[in-house]
């Protein structure tokens, strides 16, 4: 058998345990510069606040004191987790940290009752290191990461949901949609809904061999693991939730132009930091705002996020991207004193969740072969090297 361990809302979580006053309270975190909402307290969800959604328009619609808004502090959280894995590894076989607030556990050989391990277990790390954590064990990795989501959303399970016979397998199964199964998402759910695939438990139920047919090695592992066979190997690491790149310019900037290159170059930092950690962004956010300590000049702050189509971690997309919500927020007439891009929704990029809408095979692998290019070069030469034509500032 295997478990994952889950930290709840972890951002949410981390700032909970030093401030006690948020508890049971809706309170959302912000990305760099408060510019999205980027993590949202259960009770913050309960009031329609959406993952993503600009400060500016959460603050109209609800207001500071219905719902608190806090900058993120990620050395805060990147303490925080390393604090609960190391509590993890000393009550645990076997740990495998998969991202910053989650971590596989190897149960294999653990003969007793693993409900009420689990329950004690999560029990445990929230009063040990402060952090409430939902546990899923079942006989595959994906399998645990089903059983957690109904960890965390039914408090019946107190804590701890686990799934060891075919019954709760199936029935565990049958009520996960297809998109929300781990390795799946996005990328193949058009395919798999053309084909009457609409749940896990459909997907399970599909002859491995029709699926070779029309699906790649990543779907016939998902299959396996949803039938309780792990197959999919583990290697330890923990990259960030969210990656941002922000400046204060020291001097005001009114053009489109310039901001844009400013725009370009923070995109193209939050790739490069991607790609180092072997990860995807999923969302990705702008924001600009004007210099809040001149009275005397006309006051502008406005911030956008798009959520992606295929995750990604290649330059030219991200630019592209950021450059589009640019264009949306930018008003003239303002000088501009901060700017940045943050994405989120970060993955692994073990497996690229692509939409069959808008991808284009070809043009990825070029980009991505691009991307590989800059960076050696950039990694030999020095920085900056090699850039693309929109990051070159007008002194450069």
């Amino acid at each position: 058998m295997l478990g994952i361990v889950d930290c709840d809302n972890f951002f949410v979580s981390c700032e909970r345990r030093r401030r006690p006053d948020l508890r049971n309270r809706p309170v959302v975190v912000l990305s760099a510069g408060s510019a999205a909402v980027i993590a949202r307290s259960n009770e913050a969800k309960a009031l329609g606040v959406k993952m993503g959604m600009p400060y500016f328009k959460m603050r109209e619609q609800f207001g500071e004191d219905t719902v608190p808004a806090i900058a993120g502090d990620h050395d805060y959280y990147k303490a925080v987790s390393r604090e609960v894995m190391k509590y993890l590894r000393g009550e645990t076989p076997q740990l495998w940290q998969y991202s910053i607030d989650e971590a596989f556990i190897d149960l294999k050989g653990m003969h007793l009752d693993l409900k009420a391990w689990g329950e004690r277990l999560a029990a445990s790390v929230m009063e040990h290191v402060g952090v409430p954590v939902s546990i899923g064990i079942a006989p595959s990795k994906t399998l645990a990461k089903i059983a957690s989501h109904f960890a965390k959303k039914h408090a019946g399970y107190n804590k701890c949901c686990l799934i060891d016979d075919d019954e709760k397998r199936r029935r565990a199964l049958e009520l996960t949609p297809i998109d929300e199964v781990w390795g799946i998402g996005r990328r193949y759910r058009v395919k798999m809904h053309a084909n009457d695939i609409h749940t896990a438990l459909d997907l399970a139920d599909h002859s491995r061999s029709w699926l070779s047919t029309i699906m790649p090695q990543a779907v016939l592992d998902t299959h396996d693991e949803l039938c309780g066979i792990d197959c999919i190997p583990m290697r330890e690491e923990a990259p960030n939730k969210s990656v941002a790149h922000t400046r204060t310019f020291p001097k005001m900037i009114a053009s489109r132009e310039a901001l844009a290159t400013e725009i370009s170059n923070f995109a193209a930092s939050c790739a490069l930091t991607l790609r180092r950690q072997h990860t995807l962004a999923g969302d990705v956010s702008v924001f600009i705002e004007t210099n809040s300590y001149r009275t005397d000049l006309p006051q502008y702050h406005n911030a956008k996020s798009k959520r992606l189509s295929t995750p990604t971690n290649l330059t030219a997309r991200l630019i592209e991207e950021s450059l589009g919500l640019l264009n949306d927020i930018y008003r003239p007439g303002y000088c501009y004193k901060r700017a940045g891009v943050t994405v989120h929704r970060i993955v692994s990029d073990r497996a690229v969740e692509a939409s069959l809408l808008d991808f284009d095979a070809d043009r990825f692998e070029k980009l991505n072969k691009l991307s590989a290019v800059a960076d050696r070069l950039n990694s030999e030469m020095g920085k900056r090297t090699l850039i693309m034509g929109r990051q070159m500032r007008e002194k450069e």
